[in-house]
């Protein structure tokens, strides 16, 4: 972004290339990232978004989008989240809503409230809060109706007399 120099793939013996592990990990097989609230920069206010958005900063507001969240491992947030999807190697404070799920990377450090239905945590990860587990929003809408079922009477038999 903006004159930074993307890591360049390397080439194995056989001609693959190889994608650096850190490019992999700060996407994670994310979409692009629309925005990026870098290091060193302070945001106050309300952030509302689709995709996919990085935040090395600070921030302290409230951020709403059904898209991915990714806070890097410098950034300080104190903020009301509600998201799709979370990836956290941070420091937040406040209280989290996800769709989808919650990923806490060491050496993240959260302080609050979390609302998901599925979280996964690293060793190294402080984790001072509450956790409510919820149903996500596709397995509660797509969840079978349950219908009556007669019973089957027994086919007729005939008896030797």
């Amino acid at each position: 972004m903006w004159g930074q120099d993307k890591p360049e793939a390397k080439r194995d013996g056989e001609g693959e290339a190889q994608v650096p592990e850190a490019t992999v990990q700060a996407n994670e097989g994310i979409g692009d990232i629309i925005a990026f609230v870098g290091k060193g920069v302070e945001f106050k206010g309300t952030i509302s978004y689709s995709g996919t958005v990085r935040i090395d900063g600070y921030l302290d507001g409230e951020i709403h989008t059904d898209g991915v969240l990714l806070i890097g491992d410098e950034a300080v947030i104190q903020a009301k989240v509600t998201a799709g999807t979370i990836v956290c190697k941070g420091k937040v404070t406040g209280d989290i809503a996800a769709k989808e799920r919650v990923k806490l990377r060491a050496p993240a450090v959260f302080n609050g409230s979390m609302k998901t239905p599925a979280l996964s945590m690293e060793d190294g990860v402080l984790f001072n809060g509450g956790l409510e587990m919820t149903q996500s929003l596709r397995e509660s809408s797509s969840a079978p109706t349950l219908h009556s079922v007669g019973t089957m009477s027994e086919p007729n038999i005939k008896r030797a007399s």
